[in-house]
């Protein structure tokens, strides 16, 4: 009981050390000339109690598989987390603080994932931090589910996590809070920096909810504490800590910019330095030193890096219990021995099945359930589910159990909650230890668009399945047509979008996607049935490794026209090579199932599937045409669409749109004329 109300208890070197966060942050944003200050002045405290009698986390180790997770949802506040980084040991050193927000640095204005300091994931857009942290939470009652046996918690860690009024405001917390509290997430503790300021002003001109009853309503456990109550603070945590059937939510009244006296508790503490006399008078309220900036007591740093051996010690004592559980659990321990090393299981490679023609037609979403399926078993770190359209999607794995508040089975349910699944999807991502995937349609993925960026952002092995990819999913009409999404997914850097074009380039795309641990994939796929092609005829669907290959060529010699398609309209262009062909035209049908993965091919290759020489081009999507100019050159032209869809049966739309072999073979054939015009006229 003792060592217990010491390890809780504070005195004057606690204050030293919270005025130590303070002024790094202060002083790093005035070194910057820009920043947020405000609220790391204001949010120290209770970070200091967090990380320094809570958190469980190894500075040398900061991949240890059973760390608590931190995340700064309120990512403005990065100095915030430089600073306590820096103090608790890890790989950072104070050059880095003082080089806070300049080229080349590891503290860039907003945190961005960088685990080997620290980092647990990238934040800034609001919300997106709280909604990770959902995720992480997610991926540690899965891993806790499959893992831990009586005596033997393998895995039993926290997600913390401080969030700002702005992350309360942002519809993806609630979406992300909703779910937590469904699942009875009781390793969630979150506390929230209830400062009352926002970039405008007081929060009052926007936002008046009562915040702390909206979450009792999501099934949260909540508290109040002043934010700088030391004690109430280290009391909140205990309470949160042992309620482990609900989410906490630990509402601490902050003062944003404490201590400075003509900017605390106004928003031009928010989002600018203090200012040279502003820093003078806010050090000389709180009895700091003027010099030297930067400033560190020695007892406080000896302090803080106690948190080296707490961390060195907790760890160690988690490997003797894992060296136990091996013995009780060889075949189990193994899986976790292999997630420590970072290694993932391979047999599932030989499960992924082959179609034939006698398969088909079949749409290619159907196709990637059964290939789910089929690598399911053999894949235990593949988990994932649907914004409510799991019947549509296909996306169901049978037999794995759903993910439930009593149950920590494969199959997850997001609701009607597309924003929040791709968030949850980054946390689950972020354990390094699962790849999840989450399904909607195609049209719906403008909804999830911040954090498939922040996927692409980090390099996570994030899988988006988005179905109904087109104007082929017919009756429903211009609301759920997307025309625009595929662009608007090629447009973001790393991130690979592959729109295969039947049941074996399906599942080849699979494949790449489960091997693919450099970043996230989006598959795009039909709700309407495609022929399986014969691969004894056209090139073999492996080739979808390479992004774009040549499909078909001519019988004999070069081609004269290139048709160029993804997706369904692959089989748009096959017609057309055949009808060219009949009429003396020569022409290569190339597949182009990822644009992103042809563009990262060698110059040589893909020069050998487009020919620079041959300039008579024609490229088929139904969607928008942006982009696809780049491939066909100012001599070719583009089939696409560029209005929105329309409701009736998607062979009429089709027609209607003028995706058909007919105006294929006509565009081509256009070119060919053309260019044989030109001949002739010069002759």
């Amino acid at each position: 009981m003792e060592n217990l109300k010491k390890r809780y208890s504070f005195d004057g070197l606690d204050e030293i050390s919270i005025n130590t966060i303070r002024f790094l942050a202060v002083d790093g944003v005035e070194k910057a000339k820009s920043g947020h200050p405000g609220m790391p002045m204001g949010d120290a405290p209770m970070a200091y109690v967090l990380w320094t009698r809570f958190l469980k986390h190894n500075p040398k180790n900061p991949e240890w598989l059973n760390r608590d997770r931190f995340v700064l949802s309120a990512g403005h506040g990065s100095m915030l987390l430089y600073s306590l980084l820096h103090l608790t040991g890890y790989d950072m050193p104070l050059e880095e603080l003082k080089n806070f927000r300049q080229w080349g640095s590891h503290t860039p204005g907003h945190p961005e994932y960088d685990i080997e300091r620290g980092i647990e994931t990238t934040t800034g857009p609001l919300g997106q931090g709280f909604a990770n942290g959902v995720g992480m939470a997610m991926a540690g009652k899965y891993l806790a589910g499959r893992y831990n046996k009586p005596g033997f918690p393998i895995f039993d860690y926290h997600v913390y996590s401080i969030a700002s009024d702005g992350d309360m405001m942002e519809g993806v917390s609630n979406e992300a809070a909703s779910i937590a509290g469904h699942l009875g997430l009781g390793n969630i503790i979150c506390l929230y920096s209830d400062n009352k300021i926002s970039i405008e002003g007081s929060t009052g001109i926007a936002f008046t909810e009562d915040v702390g009853k909206r979450f009792e309503s999501l099934n949260w456990h909540v508290q109040k504490v002043g934010g700088n109550d030391l004690e109430g603070i280290a009391g909140a945590l205990i309470a949160a800590k042992k309620e482990t059937s609900r989410p906490s939510l630990i509402m601490a009244r902050t003062n944003i910019g404490f201590g400075s006296p003509a900017k605390q508790d106004t928003s031009e503490a928010h989002g600018e330095p203090l200012g040279a006399a502003e820093v003078k008078a806010a050090k000389e309220r709180l009895g700091w030193p003027l010099e030297p900036t930067f400033h560190i007591p020695a007892d406080v740093l000896k302090s803080f890096r106690n948190s080296v051996e707490k961390g060195a010690f907790a760890e160690k004592d988690w490997m003797g219990l894992l060296e136990r559980y091996e013995k009780e659990y060889p075949e189990l321990a193994v899986e976790v021995r292999e997630i420590v090393a970072g290694v993932r299981p391979s047999g599932w490679i030989n499960d992924i099945p082959a179609f034939t023609e006698k398969d088909g037609p079949v749409a290619t979403r159907i196709t990637s359930g059964k290939v789910l399926n089929a690598v399911a078993s053999r894949a235990p770190f593949l988990l994932g589910g649907s914004a409510d359209l799991a019947p549509s999607t296909k996306t169901t794995l049978s037999g794995m159990g759903n993910f439930m508040p009593d149950e920590a089975g494969r199959n997850l349910h997001f609701g009607v909650r597309e924003h929040a699944m791709g968030s949850i999807l980054n946390g689950m991502a972020l354990s390094k230890a699962l790849v999840p995937y989450g399904a909607t349609f195609l049209i719906f993925s403008d909804y999830m668009r911040p954090p498939i960026r922040l996927a692409a952002l980090m390099g996570l092995q994030t899988i988006y399945v988005f179905t109904h990819d087109s104007i082929g999913l017919g009756e429903d009409g211009p609301t759920h047509q997307p025309i625009e999404q595929l662009a608007c997914l090629r447009a973001i850097p790393h991130l690979k979008v592959i729109r295969p074009a039947d049941a074996n380039e399906t599942a080849e795309a699979w494949k790449f996607a489960l091997l693919n641990e450099g970043g996230p994939v989006a598959l795009v796929l039909t709700r309407q049935n495609l022929p399986v092609l014969d691969r004894t005829r056209y090139a073999p669907a492996s080739n979808l490794t390479r992004g774009a290959y040549i499909l078909a060529d001519p019988a004999d010699g070069g081609p004269e026209v290139i048709l160029i398609a993804t997706g369904s309209e692959v089989h748009l262009a096959l017609g057309a090579y055949d009808e060219l062909a009949r009429r003396g035209v020569k022409a290569r049908v190339v597949s182009m199932p990822s644009c992103e993965i042809f563009d990262a091919q060698d110059a040589g290759y893909r020069d050998t599937v487009l020919p620079p020489e041959v300039r008579l081009r024609v490229s088929v999507e139904a969607g928008s045409p942006m982009g696809w100019h780049k491939y066909v050159g100012s001599e070719g032209t583009v089939v696409g669409i560029e209005r929105f869809g329309a409701s009736a049966p998607y062979n009429t739309i089709y027609e209607r749109f003028g995706l058909t072999v007919e105006e294929v073979t006509k565009r081509a054939l256009d070119l060919v004329n053309r260019k044989k015009g030109l001949f002739l006229d010069r002759l």
